[in-house]
């Protein structure tokens, strides 16, 4: 036990089920739901293979909810799956984990803080509000000072709030979460609901080859050309997304890392985990179908670099459609960011605190008790965001996707070891642990290894070249601090 610990270095309890919930959907339904319908979704995946892989995604994150239900009740420490290594697996493996963790939750906060001009950018009509000032291009993207000013106020006010207080940082989530919700449903119920709505606009289902059919000058009139078609098209456009469902999902694993901060029994914690899951399913997948639902000529919307929710929304609901992506989209990125924020910074502390990080991030704030250094830093890095630009979303969501598959790997792995040292679990629990380790491996193969024939599925070369740094920095902090959590 670390000298922190024996000083009482410990979380208050102070977040109740709906706040709990409210911070893993949050986390689970960023910007992303709103965005890669026309950046990601609908090219690679089409409206079907989207729908499979989200729903197939889902299953596999419940399974591995499995195991987080049964590990939180035995670690209810802030740290989650870095404490489940280091019980289970040893300080090595405890730190290997912890460290791509904070990948996937540092991430997430310059990912959902990039969105941010872009939400401003399509409300805003012609008007371009944040494009003054200095400017610059990074991947062909304008970068305006406007903009970065604008993310940056949000990423120190958000982060300030967490330091204020989990209890206050807990309500606003509550908020900024049921709005969301609130406007999915709404958006959704009227999408089926339109005079525009019609099936045939869902074609192509599987997606297209849009760097094929955008260079040979395709319209919606001959994009069937370029759809994905046949046994391989298929499977390749179902991976497509379902490689990236640990970056979609990842938030419902929020939970543990703040579980020495609940006030309830953690009986509650595998309902809301898979009330999360599902919630989060459901916006991506209605997100998605509606936009092509609504949108007779979405793939060239799409190739155009258009907003195609957006645009289905205004052509729907007119001025009001606008307004309702933009509370829910914004609602979406603040609960992102407010929610990551959280994660990152309990993760931070807890590796700090068990001498994994410099003892600096355990430093808690005198007044209200929160892991301030922690933030501190995580907001540092967060700023990175609006600076690097949107280009910058791809990478992040890449970074994000394979530190979650980690994150989940060692939960489930841990869950397999505790199991059998305890003797307390089920078989059923058994094989969903035993499942989950095997769709872990699954998501990092996809991730990590080019397959021939499948498209769009690994990582792009930029973010082979952020894991490297990212894998190069953690080794430096490795040696800085190994004879810390060794002794």
């Amino acid at each position: 036990m670390s000298n922190n610990e024996n000083n009482g270095n410990s979380l208050k309890r102070q977040l109740s089920p709906m706040n709990v919930w409210a911070i893993a959907f949050g986390c689970v339904i960023g910007w992303g739901s709103f965005i890669n319908p026309g950046k990601k979704f609908l090219p690679n995946s089409g409206v079907a293979g989207t729908a499979i892989a989200m729903v197939l995604g889902a299953l596999v994150m419940i399974i591995i909810a499995a195991s987080y239900a049964y590990m939180v009740p035995k670690y209810p420490r802030a740290g989650g799956e870095f404490t489940f290594a280091k019980a289970c697996f040893g300080k090595g493996a405890a730190y290997l984990c912890g460290w791509f963790l904070v990948a996937a939750y540092l991430t997430n906060v310059p990912m959902n803080s990039t969105a941010i001009g872009l939400i401003v950018d399509g409300i805003d009509g012609k008007a371009d509000i944040l494009k003054f000032g200095f400017h610059y291009s990074i991947a062909g993207f304008e970068i305006y000072m406007g903009e970065m000013i604008l993310a940056m106020a949000i990423l120190l006010l958000f982060g300030y709030l967490n330091i204020l207080g989990v209890q206050k940082a807990g309500f606003i989530q509550t908020i900024l979460s049921s709005l969301l919700i609130v406007s999915v449903v709404t958006l959704t119920v009227a999408g089926l609901c339109s005079a525009k709505a019609n099936n045939l606009n869902l074609a192509p289902i599987w997606g297209f080859d849009k760097a094929a059919a955008m260079a040979a000058g395709a319209t919606t009139d001959n994009i069937g050309e370029f759809a994905h078609v046949g046994t391989r098209g298929v499977i390749s456009a179902i991976l497509a997304t379902f490689a990236i469902a640990p970056w979609a999902y990842v938030g419902f694993d929020a939970i543990p890392q703040a579980a020495e901060e609940f006030n309830f029994s953690f009986k509650k914690v595998s309902g809301i985990m898979v009330v999360a899951i599902l919630f989060g399913c459901f916006v991506y997948t209605a997100n998605n179908t509606v936009s092509a639902l609504v949108l007779a000529n979405w793939p060239e919307r799409v190739m155009a670099g258009e907003w195609v929710l957006l645009v289905a929304a205004e052509e729907m609901l007119g001025t009001f459609g606008k307004v309702l992506i933009g509370t829910g989209v914004s609602c979406a990125v603040l609960s992102g960011i407010m929610g990551f924020y959280l994660a990152s910074s309990r993760l931070m502390f807890s590796m700090s605190r068990d001498g994994y990080l410099p003892q600096w991030f355990s430093k808690l704030d005198k007044k209200h008790g929160t892991p301030k250094n922690a933030m501190i830093f995580c907001i540092i890095v967060s700023l990175s965001g609006p600076i690097l630009g949107r280009e910058a979303l791809g990478w992040f969501v890449d970074m994000c996707a394979i530190g979650a598959s980690v994150g989940y790997f060692f939960t489930c792995a841990s869950a397999m070891v505790t199991m059998k040292r305890d003797g307390d679990g089920t078989f059923f629990l058994k094989t969903m642990a035993t499942v989950g380790v095997g769709f872990s491996v699954i998501f990092m193969i996809l991730q990590l290894i080019p397959i021939p024939g499948l498209s769009g599925v690994h990582f792009g070369k930029e973010s082979y070249l952020l894991l490297i740094v990212w894998i190069v920095l953690g080794l430096l902090f490795y040696t800085k601090q190994k004879k810390q959590f060794e002794d």
